[in-house]
């Protein structure tokens, strides 16, 4: 069970502690808001010897990434061989008083400097109002004091203060004898610390895996911080396109490469050597994986791939294989990546299927055919594409069907130039990258079904003057002809889309039903080269 022991501190205990690095505010814990008027009335409770609520302190060997400076004042390293004591709560309150002992400078939110040495006690101020000011504007300077000048004044305040001599022990002595209210939380795992953290601070979100382990990792003698390692990454990533990778996707591939489980119980019980040995071998066959999307899946961005999950088992994968999937396991890879897009696999229970996945990866890594026994048939029947084929851009299955279609390298219509394909463009379903074949405006004004108008098999990717621009609402019939007319290799450029001759597939003759339905089964012939068909799939 949990030891939770309550205690006091002295004033003078409290700051020491935080000078020597005993108490530390770990990096998960929101910055430091409190303004110079909040941190004068904190004060003013406890000249007045007031509750101020109970500081709740974790103390544990773990070393985490930690606030080092305070208004400009670097706080030292927990001694070696001591616990150390991370504030859960009450960190404003214990910021607000470490920076007015100090007279500290903050910059606020403004960024306008502000000054926690300008907090003074008023001597003339009776108890039932306040004793700790801000605002001396007019006052007679011998009538009140520097909070900073009350402790740490000495002798010579007496004869600067000669009529307050009883006032200047008694304000400074309710400060140096006040007892503040703490909890001390010993010994308890991270994981159980930062859910502690959580519900304290009920107001605010839980924190992020990844945010505990950036505070779990960091070590300043290897020069290790997981969140500019992260940041570092992704800077690298964006220069192919394939930034929008989230932290936690980074974690899991990780953790599985460690321990070939992803689950944040697993995560957070990685060892902190361990993750800081593995964490380049990992980003290095993490940007093998990329590549291997990017060049033999040809998915130009990472805003296509159904799955950013998909990351971890072929990350797991460049980890063990250095080299270039070739022969069997070549194949055994593209057989994985569509079973997951076409069936959704990571829509529900992602960590649990990745640890399963992990196991058909070490099959394939042995040149062996996973049974897949655990995944779904897959269905690839023109009936089932136009039955599931709603185009919404967020979704898994639409995301294989557009990294179909990107592995053509769409062409313009116009002159058969590249399409550019940007992460920034593919959010949602009227991106300027999406264009349907047949205008949607076009076909509902003919009295076509929704669903089916705005389907994947009425969806090209082009770029943003084709759509905007050159088509719009037109019949396909005119401007394919209008592009015929000024572009002979225009049959060339719609095979980059997945679309045949325009005679035989009812373009010219506006006919939908026609080209709607070879358009399935064009997108069926070409998911029929791509999977290693079992008994059980469908086609």
């Amino acid at each position: 069970m949990l030891q939770s022991t309550p205690g006091t501190l002295q004033y003078s205990t409290l700051i020491a502690n935080i000078e020597q690095g005993i108490i530390k505010i770990p990096q998960f814990q929101r910055k430091f808001v409190w303004s110079i008027d909040q941190t004068a009335k904190l004060l003013d409770s406890i000249l007045k010897g007031y509750p101020i609520g109970t500081f709740i302190l974790w103390q544990t060997d773990e070393r985490l990434r930690s606030i080092r400076n305070i208004g400009g004042i670097d706080l030292p390293d927990t001694p070696a061989g001591h616990f150390v004591q991370y504030v859960l709560d009450g960190q404003q309150r214990m910021t607000s008083l470490y920076v007015s002992l100090k007279g500290a400078k903050i910059q606020d939110d403004n960024g306008k400097d502000v000054d926690y040495g300008e907090i003074y006690v008023d001597f003339e101020a009776p108890l039932d109002e306040p004793v700790v000011i801000t605002n001396i504007v007019g006052r007679n300077p011998d009538e009140v004091i520097k909070f900073t000048d009350l402790l740490t004044g000495g002798y010579a305040l007496a004869s600067k203060y000669p009529n307050y001599l009883t006032k200047l022990d008694e304000y400074s002595n309710a400060f140096k004898t006040y007892l503040f209210s703490d909890i001390l939380i010993a010994n308890a795992p991270i994981d159980v610390a930062t859910e502690i953290f959580t519900r304290i601070n009920v107001g605010g979100k839980p924190l992020s895996v990844f945010e505990i382990m950036v505070a779990k990792t960091y070590d300043a003698v290897r020069k290790f911080d997981l969140s500019e390692k992260y940041e570092e990454f992704i800077a690298r990533l964006e220069g192919v396109n394939y930034e929008t990778v989230s932290a936690s996707t980074v974690l899991q591939a990780v953790s599985v490469c460690m321990v070939k489980e992803c689950s944040k119980k697993h995560i957070l019980k990685l060892d902190k050597a361990g993750f800081i040995d593995i964490w380049d071998d990992v980003i290095g066959a993490f940007e093998q994986a990329v590549d291997y999307f990017r060049g033999f899946f040809r998915i130009p961005v990472s805003q296509l791939l159904p799955y950013d999950g998909l990351f971890v088992p072929f990350t797991y994968y460049f980890y063990h294989h250095k080299d270039k999937p070739l022969g069997d396991q070549k194949y055994f890879l593209q057989d994985y990546f569509w079973r997951v897009a076409l069936t959704s696999r990571f829509s529900n229970s992602l960590e649990a299927k990745i640890g399963q996945d992990i196991k058909n990866i070490d099959k394939i890594l042995k040149d062996i055919q996973p049974g897949y026994e655990e995944h779904e048939p897959v269905n690839i029947t023109a009936d089932y594409i136009s039955d599931h084929g709603w185009f919404n851009a967020g979704a898994a299955y639409i995301k294989g069907f557009l990294c179909l279609l990107a592995y053509q390298q769409p062409q313009s219509f116009a002159d058969n130039a590249l399409v550019t394909i940007n992460n920034s463009w593919l959010k949602q379903a009227n991106s300027k990258n999406y264009h349907h074949f047949f205008p949607r405006a076009y076909l509902l004004k003919k009295g076509e079904d929704n669903f089916y108008v705005n389907h994947i098999a009425n969806i090209t990717i082009v770029d943003d003057f084709l759509n905007k621009r050159s088509i719009r609402d037109k019949a396909p019939s005119r401007y394919i002809t209008d592009f015929q007319k000024s572009n002979p290799q225009l049959n060339q450029a719609l095979k980059t889309h997945l679309i045949g001759e325009p005679q035989s597939w009812g373009i010219l003759s506006d006919d939908y039903d026609l080209f709607f339905q070879k358009r399935l089964e064009y997108f069926r012939d070409e998911l029929k080269k791509r999977l290693i068909l079992r008994a059980s799939d469908r086609c």
